[in-house]
């Protein structure tokens, strides 16, 4: 990690030695000045209207809401009633701001990154993990940051500044908006620190390193690519030791990295979910991809780069870029991985040859799209 003129400097003065007076309120210094609040931030401040506008339009959000916390009361006790008020607060506006941004309640609908997306870390993954693991294998207070983590990782999706080092820029945009929303649901960064910082260092965690690929860093921030190197999760504790060695004397700083490797299992757990998940998931970000681009799926010019990303490109993701990085992710979605490794392979080759016989002018992106779509469930 690096210095640079213009962005964020990763300083990590929350690592400062204990005595050194008040803990800062970030890790990443420079968030709030580089990456302030765009127009929908500003439109939707308040979380009461955000709920109003889920309650209007998704009332299913609430509901799990409701069973969520009935689940974390009974086991963590009522030490989480207390804060839930405010974690529901958080996740409706954040929520409700990525669908604004980039979902169905918007105008500039990403395939991947919209509030769908989120709902599937907070309800399918993070509801699968307790349902395996039991609400007990983690305390309370780690259960809302991960599911804090769900909804605001992928907040901000079209940021161009250059970090300079390996965090995306749209991730830091992401945790300077997350810091803003849990400041606006009342908690406290001297208070709360332990959850700002979590909440720092896995959203941090989620970007991908994209040094294999070479892309046009002007137009794709690296974690919209999936041709990378994988999560940075597993490197950060790295990192942290490259800038300052005694990290152990912040204890909350281990329990971030630690979140930080599950949180990043979960972001990527599809390739241990259900064959039709997985596919899903990769042809809305082969989607998301070729709108990104600026290519029609419609149009023949979509054709070459779908076919590539959903044959070579997800063979590549599955067995080379995903790794798992934290146990309790592995227990979960490892077997899955496991049951899904020949069909992704044999999806891969039978891409290829449906349009082997065909020039790349002969076919649209729609048209991988369908025949990924009917051989997938013919491996079913």
């Amino acid at each position: 990690m690096r210095s640079f003129p213009h962005g964020p400097e990763l300083a990590y003065t929350a690592l400062n030695a204990p005595g050194a007076g008040l803990r800062p309120n970030s890790v990443i210094s420079g968030l709030d000045q580089n990456f302030p609040p765009d127009t929908v931030e500003l439109q939707l401040a308040d979380p009461d209207q955000a709920r109003r506008e889920i309650e209007s339009r998704r009332a299913d959000i609430l509901a799990l809401f409701a069973q969520r916390r009935a689940l974390l009361v009974e086991s963590c006790g009522d030490e989480i009633a207390a804060q839930w008020d405010k974690v529901e607060e958080a996740l409706c506006l954040s929520l409700c701001r990525l669908a604004l941004r980039h979902g169905r309640f918007g105008r500039d609908f990403h395939h991947y990154h919209n509030e769908s997306h989120a709902l599937e870390l907070l309800d399918r993954r993070i509801g699968r993990m307790m349902a395996e693991l039991g609400v007990n294998s983690l305390r309370g207070e780690d259960w809302i940051a991960l599911s804090l983590f769900a909804s605001c990782h992928d907040l901000r999706q079209r940021e161009s500044l250059d970090t300079g080092h390996p965090i995306g820029s749209n991730e830091a945009a992401s945790i300077a908006e997350t810091h803003r929303i849990l400041d606006r649901c009342e908690f406290d960064r001297q208070r709360d620190h332990d959850l700002y910082l979590a909440l720092e260092i896995m959203i941090a965690g989620s970007t991908f390193d994209a040094r294999p690929a070479p892309i046009d860093r002007k137009r794709y921030n690296t974690a919209e690519v999936i041709h990378t190197g994988g999560p940075l999760a597993p490197h950060l504790e790295r990192e942290v030791e490259k800038i300052n060695p005694s990290w152990r004397q912040e204890p909350s700083l281990r329990r971030a990295l630690d979140l930080a490797l599950i949180a990043s299992d979960l972001d990527t757990a599809n390739v241990g979910e259900s064959f039709v998940d997985l596919c899903d998931s990769a042809a809305r970000l082969a989607g998301e991809r070729e709108m990104r681009s600026g290519r029609s799926l419609d149009h023949v010019e979509s054709g070459a780069p779908m076919l590539s990303f959903l044959s070579s490109g997800q063979e590549r993701y599955f067995f080379e870029l995903h790794r798992f990085c934290s146990e309790l992710g592995a227990r979960v979605y490892a077997p899955g991985k496991a049951a899904n490794a020949e069909k992704v392979r044999e999806l891969s080759r039978l891409l290829r040859e449906r349009f082997s016989t065909q020039s790349a002018a002969s076919f649209t992106g729609t048209d991988v799209l369908d025949a990924q779509r009917e051989l997938a469930w013919q491996l079913l």
